[in-house]
């Protein structure tokens, strides 16, 4: 654990709204560390609570609405993230999955934030064939360039759990995954998929206890981080 850390509190949350960021900041709003949970969001999340402040923001034109009194001494973890599906076309999806978490990472190194917490993918790589993951990989590595004082970058796989606009095909591929489960093993587990509770968990872990300038998850890194602490709790 980081001994040179100060304490943190205030915590900034891109992607506020989504499946991971809804377990993010019920667990953000949970942690006795952190006094203000600041979200950027296009819309409330509908939720009350006295730590919690909601700013609307436009991602478009985010570096000029959001500065040091937002981002100065904050953890700042991004959960941005849509499908080409849901975005329409691969220009809109790059521009939240590439774009806007890029846009958000230099503001806060250029506001003074303690650190940058973002999921990416399993597979994120800029030499990928898939567009996807080849967009989260050229993601990376710009974030690499940047010099934040503190990058840590989860890579998942498949993430389980309750989604806003959940379709046919989300939950058949959710059940398809749960049923092949058992039968990843080897160097097979790291495909397994994994609960979107669980990433967001290891997101706060990292953020309290990483002790290098970068740091990256891979997904059964991510389980097994959870399956110790979870260990340790039942002693």
């Amino acid at each position: 654990m980081m001994t040179n850390r100060k304490q943190i509190n205030t915590v900034v949350v891109a992607g506020a709204t989504g499946m991971m960021g809804r377990q993010l900041v019920k667990l953000l709003l949970e942690d006795a560390t952190y006094q203000r949970i600041i979200v950027l969001v296009r819309r409330s999340m509908g939720i009350s609570h006295p730590k919690l402040v909601e700013k609307k923001v436009v991602f478009d034109n985010l570096e000029n609405e959001i500065d040091a009194s937002v981002l100065k001494d904050a953890d700042v973890y991004c959960t941005l993230g849509t499908t080409i599906k849901q975005a329409g076309t691969k220009e809109a999806f790059r521009k939240v999955d590439h774009a806007y978490p890029l846009t958000l990472a230099k503001a806060a190194l250029r506001h003074g934030a303690a650190s940058y917490i973002i999921v990416t993918a399993m597979w994120a790589s800029e030499k990928s064939r898939m567009f996807y993951t080849r967009v989260k990989g050229q993601l990376e590595q710009e974030l690499l360039s940047l010099g934040l004082p503190r990058l840590v970058i989860l890579r998942p796989s498949l993430l389980l759990g309750e989604r806003e606009d959940e379709s046919f095909g989300d939950r058949a591929t959710d059940t398809i995954f749960r049923l092949i489960d058992p039968l990843l093993l080897g160097p097979l587990a790291r495909m397994k998929a994994i609960p979107s509770k669980d990433v967001a968990q290891a997101m706060v872990m990292m953020a309290h206890e990483g002790e290098a300038a970068v740091e990256v998850l891979e997904s059964e890194m991510i389980s097994l981080k959870i399956s110790k602490r979870n260990a340790l709790s039942r002693v």
